[in-house]
């Protein structure tokens, strides 16, 4: 089995082992192989083997099995790419494989034994200053945009926590429209989102990469080998697509199918895979924030416009004086607190939900326009993401009138946006 890293490592994660080596390794699984998942993410322990004499050995074999063609019915090409050197590609002869619960490495491995709930219970007692300092820090960030950074906090903490038929439950892709057609504010948006999840990737939405990119894994059956995509991340990611790159230009058969694939990506939270004769869907978690001028052409789940409070002179310097003042040890909380809060399991009590649902039809009653069932869903997910930030597990009263609140902003900035510019976002 062929394993591959998508994305750079990020730049709080280390490996256990430093080598020369590229990402790629061929590991030798004994036992339990057909309960791994295209996608996971694995701790292996095992042997590492550079050998030379394992290709010699690959080479004696390939000249035995030719002899008797019935020994061996792979095509050169097929041997060459599942028995490459040694020295390029090491191997890995597994001994133990544990899918990872998480992969931040400042939280303990398994979050339910004793000693985790003591580290979990400590950090808990202290969230609300990280919240209060992350919420700052993404608001220099955001130049000085406050909602846009509280809606930043809640898509970062997001994940598919169920599925209910073909609908995934608690995704929450946002499009940060109003951001300046500029590359430095986005790259460097991308670089603090970086600093703070374990897994990231970023998506120039430029003309070229949608015409040229492959964004779906494709099966090579000439190889007899999964080739993988853009698009194949692990669970967790956080992908952000930069549709600011985007110019004038035409599509291509190529770039519809990769704009498609990504549309359904975020719509369903899914990837199909292609096979040449058929398509096999495999489901993902992968976290979208979307940068873009205007609104994006992408489906998401909450466009939130950028207003900008300060304007620096020199945006490199801005950006990269924010990351440089926040202490290492801060930074470590920013990343706990986002990782251990999707980790969290969260409700809604019988009392709160009737509050709510009596909620919803007063607000149609006073006005049938201003609210459907697609706003409600919004809502709900808005305060389900607030009362995790605040370490809350279960749904109050005060957080469903704060998600209200901020989803009040959110759409009047929105409509005082498109009075200026006199269309839709």
């Amino acid at each position: 089995m062929i394993s591959r890293c998508p994305f750079q490592p990020p730049p709080f994660c280390g490996s256990v082992i430093e080598t020369h080596f590229s990402s790629v390794s061929l590991l030798t699984v004994y036992e339990s192989w057909d309960s791994f998942k295209v996608n996971d993410v694995l701790e292996v322990y095992g042997i590492l083997s550079v050998d030379p004499v394992l290709s010699i050995v690959n080479n004696e074999e390939r000249e035995s099995s030719a002899l008797d063609p019935m020994e061996c019915m792979d095509t050169a090409e097929e041997q060459r790419v599942h028995s490459p050197p040694a020295s390029l590609v090491p191997r890995i002869h597994v001994i133990l494989a544990q899918k990872l619960q998480h992969i931040n490495p400042l939280l303990p491995a398994c979050l339910n034994e004793e000693e985790s709930k003591t580290f979990v219970s400590n950090f808990m007692s202290e969230l609300s200053p990280v919240r209060a300092e992350l919420l700052g820090f993404l608001t220099h960030a955001l130049l000085g945009d406050s909602l846009a950074a509280e809606y930043l906090i809640l898509h970062l903490i997001s994940t598919v926590y169920a599925r209910r038929d073909v609908l995934p439950l608690g995704k929450f892709t946002v499009n940060l429209s109003g951001c300046p057609r500029n590359s430095i504010f986005t790259e460097h948006i991308y670089r603090i989102i970086q600093q703070l999840v374990p897994a990231s990737y970023r998506l120039q939405m430029t003309i070229e990469n949608m015409n040229h990119s492959r964004f779906i894994p494709h099966k090579d059956y000439t190889a007899n080998r999964l080739v993988s995509g853009v698009l194949q991340l692990a669970s967790n990611t956080s992908l952000v697509v930069d549709e600011t790159q985007l110019e004038q230009g035409q599509l291509d058969t190529t770039g519809v199918h990769n704009v498609t694939a990504l549309g359904n990506l975020i719509t369903w939270q899914k990837v199909d895979y292609d096979f040449n004769y058929h398509q096999m869907e495999f489901p993902c978690n992968i976290n979208v924030l979307i940068t873009s001028e205007g609104r994006s052409l992408l489906p998401s789940d909450c466009q939130v416009h950028l207003q900008p409070q300060i304007i620096p002179p020199n945006m490199e310097e801005y950006m990269n004086s924010l990351l440089t003042a926040v202490l290492p040890s801060v930074l470590n909380k920013f990343r706990i607190y986002l990782s251990l809060l999707r980790l969290l399991d969260y409700s809604i009590s019988d009392e709160v939900t009737k509050a709510v649902e009596d909620d919803f039809v007063e607000m149609r009653k006073n006005d049938p326009e201003s609210i459907t069932a697609d706003d409600l869903h919004r809502t709900l997910l808005v305060a389900r993401f607030l009362s995790l930030s605040a370490g809350q597990t279960t749904l109050s009263r005060e957080r469903w009138l704060r998600a209200k609140q901020l989803e009040a902003l959110r759409k009047a900035r929105l409509q005082q946006q498109k009075c200026v510019n006199g269309n839709e976002l």
